[in-house]
């Protein structure tokens, strides 16, 4: 019985780990491409995330990327927000988002071109 429960224990593990998927998000605005992405399933802490632009088919390396995370008030809770500034890695620019706990994360990913405009995309993602 014991190696029996042990069996269901591993197997329950096991399809966890495979179907864990960090955030895999794309959307266009303004002419650009944009790919959200994170290597591992989004938890509670902290959490890397990149972004990358392009547009044309070329990546964009020289914009200044920052993404507010924020979760509206309700009943019993108060408004939460998280921000970071990203730095560019690659051809990439990678954030670290600190959630403070489980549920569904509202954000708005905002970009500066070399034109001096800001791009703002908006999306959700769970927890």
């Amino acid at each position: 019985m014991k190696n029996f429960l042990k069996l269901i224990f591993a197997s329950f593990l096991l399809t966890g780990l495979l179907f864990a998927n960090g955030i895999d998000q794309n959307g266009s605005k303004d002419g650009y491409d944009i790919e959200l992405k994170s290597d591992k399933t989004l938890v509670v802490g902290t959490n890397k995330m990149f972004v990358k632009l392009s547009k044309d088919g070329n990546y964009i390396t020289d914009a200044k990327v920052k993404i507010k995370f924020f979760m509206p008030e309700m009943p019993g809770m108060p408004y939460m927000e998280y921000e970071d500034k990203a730095n560019l890695v690659g051809d990439k620019y990678m954030l670290n988002i600190n959630f403070s706990m489980g549920g569904t994360w509202q954000y708005q990913l905002k970009f500066k071109t070399s034109d001096d405009k800001v791009h703002t995309v908006r999306g959700s993602v769970n927890l």
